[in-house]
């Protein structure tokens, strides 16, 4: 039997919460053992591993001071058309590094990040290709590292939020939030796509790119899944320079949707006018922290 340990006050708060509504922590079999696979190079040099016959890549950011026994959070970060998950690492290309996350994670849980390439730079998951990819991570980190198999979470811009979307239909089971900055339901294509999951959209009113009606599609989607109260959010005008969230309400406990429409256009990074910095991480990163 797989063995796992965790301080006496953290073992008490896991039991609190969970009396409270939420899970407890479900170790994954890699706690209580040294790393093989990850090492500290995982965020310089890519892992790689055979999905269905092709070649693919992933790196992995641990957390400083990683302890092998304490379940962390477990955090995709995937990149856009054309881009690359060297770009979301080093935060290049319009990126943040790991869309600027683990600065604003400083609570007991930390979290793990994986930024996985693409084929072809994209997210086309022809034949459930990168779903599978997914799946096959999942695995190998399961048994690498030490996760939190209840706090697995993914994000990401554009052809990145397309699957995200498209791992919110295919392993919704297996994810607790996905966060879609600036999607499409048809890029990457949605299998299953009727269990809830906890769902964050965000995305431009001007985008040309990506039209932020088809956006909404995706939000609805979940809306209902969800059990949430259908509405028609207000959303900022063009021109406005703010962003405008909404939290639904009805939603099913664990299944929250969050819809943050902006002025702006197709970018990973959008300001409020007179701000120096995005909104996008620290609207993610408040949708995600709430799950322990």
């Amino acid at each position: 039997m797989q063995q796992w340990s965790i301080p006496l006050a953290g073992l008490a708060l896991l039991l609190l919460t969970s009396f409270n509504g939420v899970s407890a922590a479900k170790p994954s079999p890699g706690c209580g053992n040294s790393p093989k696979l990850v090492t500290t190079n995982s965020t310089t040099t890519p892992l790689t591993m055979t999905v269905n016959g092709k070649k693919r890549e992933y790196f992995v950011k641990l957390p400083d001071n990683y302890d092998k026994s304490h379940p962390y959070r477990f955090i995709y970060t995937l990149h856009a058309l054309s881009g690359t998950a060297s770009q979301v690492v080093a935060g290049t290309n319009g990126y943040l590094p790991w869309y600027g996350i683990p600065p604003l994670v400083k609570d007991a849980v930390g979290a793990i990040y994986v930024a996985p390439n693409g084929l072809d730079k994209g997210w086309a998951n022809t034949g459930g290709d990168d779903i599978t990819f997914i799946k096959q991570i999942n695995a190998a980190l399961d048994n690498d590292l030490c996760i939190d198999q209840n706090l697995r979470f993914s994000t990401g811009f554009s052809y990145g939020a397309a699957m995200s979307f498209s791992i919110a239909c295919s392993l919704a089971k297996d994810f607790r939030a996905v966060a879609v900055l600036s999607g499409n339901p048809n890029i990457s294509g949605c299998a299953g796509g009727n269990d809830p999951i906890a769902y964050y959209g965000q995305h431009g009113v001007s985008d040309t790119v990506l039209p932020i009606d088809d956006a909404r599609s995706m939000r609805d989607r979940f809306v209902k899944n969800n059990g949430c109260t259908a509405q028609s959010p207000q959303e900022p005008a063009a021109g406005s320079g703010k962003h405008i969230k909404t939290t639904y309400s009805g939603c099913s406990t664990d299944h929250p949707v969050v819809w943050v429409a902006f002025d702006g256009p197709h970018t990973p990074t959008p300001k409020d006018s007179g701000a120096s910095q995005t909104f996008t991480n620290t609207e993610t990163w408040e949708f995600f922290s709430q799950f322990t």
